[in-house]
């Protein structure tokens, strides 16, 4: 089965984070003149929920998940709540707001809601570009084992 390997911004529509983990995220292409950077998210990206008589499986492979000039990154995770110990957050979901700037530039307020523990990413960005970075896996479970991950 073939996979799409590359998704842009236009693409939001058609995409969903829903249950997928994250196991970091970083901040690179730091642009001091403009007081932004990337935020770049390494992720279990599901790219398809398989349903067979009420089991699912899921196909997973590990990608990237870069936010193009981010400006105003606020973060909140709260792992003090949650009785279990560390392991990857996952999304609920990603929802953005278009917003016009005061020089009449287009961008996007972008909020990452958190599901597990809880917890909420906000920031402001064009916005982004995603690409699988590892091999695509068909699973029972919606994360990737460590010996399914590459070091990103």
């Amino acid at each position: 089965m073939s996979h799409r390997t590359e998704w842009k911004t236009e693409d939001f529509d058609v995409m969903s984070w829903h249950d997928v983990h994250v196991h970091g995220f970083r901040l690179a292409g730091f642009d001091p003149d403009e007081g932004t950077a990337e935020l770049v998210l390494d992720i279990d990206y599901i790219l398809e929920w398989l349903n067979s008589d009420g089991a699912f499986s899921f196909v997973v492979s590990q990608a990237s998940l870069q936010f193009h000039q981010v400006f105003g990154l606020r973060l909140s995770l709260d792992y003090t709540k949650p009785n279990a110990g560390m392991c990857p957050f996952s999304l609920a979901g990603v929802e953005r707001e278009s917003i016009t700037c005061s020089n009449g530039h287009i961008s996007y307020k972008w909020r990452l809601d958190v599901n597990w523990p809880s917890g909420q990413i906000e920031f402001e960005a064009p916005g982004f570009t995603q690409r699988l970075v590892g091999q695509v896996y068909t699973q029972p479970g919606q994360g990737l084992e460590p010996s399914q991950r590459s070091a990103a």
